[in-house]
């Protein structure tokens, strides 16, 4: 049993929603805890709560401007923070910075020793941009972590994995030119589903070409297809030898999420989540945070993110 895993588990992560008429509504934390707590995983973890994000610890992403305006808009509680998907509801910059905290505590707790990896349900906001939200995200707190782990702790090689069925485009636009981020992102066909992007010739710039790897799937793709891709994906990231690894695991791809096309079960997610303990492991540091990304159905929730926990506990 691997009792250095930390999960992070509170009522504050619950906040970050935007309301019951909205796909990504209040239960979804509530769905993943009860179903963790009923497969008795509450007794072989660490847990841990939720924490706020400093301004400056958000600053090492997003822009000052845009940080203010998501003070400013949530103080309101009118309008979007986008063109439409993302509401700007009252108490979300409070809710929207618990999350970037409480991702920064999981990377300290890494860093340091505390647990050797980590799972935050309510995370992995892929989307928003450095000066932008996106497609119900806020602030991003894959991109913020990156970010720390560079310029707090001196890491140089960081992989950032995302089987969310969405593509990851705030995160890969914004390390798409370094060659120190090796990012995969497993994901529905662009043509076929937001963002629209990350196509397989997209695989980085100038210096940093040839450092991501993107891995379109067809709509309907199912366990078999996802596997044999993930074969490539996985030797990708090794051949990479990450000093930390990143896992934005969305139950959005799995079979039944009412806003994408998927059809993958929450045994994918596991395997996943497996393989790449397995990986930390063998590369001498065991570092290895998984976020919980996207996901619609909340059964999908609790089944995906526990075979995600039950995969980080097997090794």
């Amino acid at each position: 049993m691997n009792t250095k895993l930390c999960v992070y588990l509170g009522e504050a992560l619950s906040e970050y929603h935007f309301g019951t008429a909205h796909p990504f509504g209040p239960l979804r934390y509530d769905a993943f805890y009860k179903e963790f707590k009923k497969r008795g995983l509450e007794e072989l973890v660490i847990i841990h709560t939720p924490v706020l994000a400093t301004e400056q610890e958000i600053a090492l992403f997003h822009s000052e401007s845009y940080i203010e305006q998501v003070r400013r808009q949530s103080q309101q509680g009118k309008g979007f923070l986008d063109y439409g998907d993302t509401p700007a509801r009252k108490g979300i910059y409070e809710a929207a910075t618990t999350v970037v905290g409480t991702v920064l505590k999981a990377v300290d707790g890494i860093m340091n020793g505390h647990c050797i990896s980590a799972f935050v349900p309510i995370a992995g906001l892929h989307h928003a941009r450095r000066d932008a939200a996106a497609g119900f995200c806020v602030f991003n707190d894959c991109a913020v972590a990156i970010e720390a782990l560079q310029k707090i702790y001196g890491l140089t090689r960081i992989a950032y994995v995302d089987i969310d069925a969405h593509h990851g485009d705030g995160v890969f636009y914004a390390f798409e030119e370094n060659a120190n981020i090796c990012i995969v992102d497993l994901h529905e066909d662009g043509h076929f589903l937001y963002p629209g992007s990350g196509f397989a010739e997209e695989s980085g710039k100038y210096e940093a070409l040839g450092t991501k790897l993107n891995i379109p799937l067809p709509p309907d793709c199912k366990d078999d297809i996802a596997l044999a891709a993930w074969e490539k994906a996985e030797a990708f990231v090794r051949d990479a030898e990450p000093e930390f690894i990143i896992l934005q695991c969305g139950a959005d791809s799995l079979a039944g999420d009412p806003i994408t096309d998927m059809h993958l079960s929450a045994a994918f997610h596991g395997h996943v989540a497996i393989r790449l303990t397995l990986l930390a492991g063998d590369l001498g540091h065991g570092r290895l945070l998984a976020l919980g990304g996207g996901g619609y159905d909340l059964k999908n929730i609790a089944t995906a993110w526990t075979a995600v926990v039950e995969g980080m506990l097997s090794n």
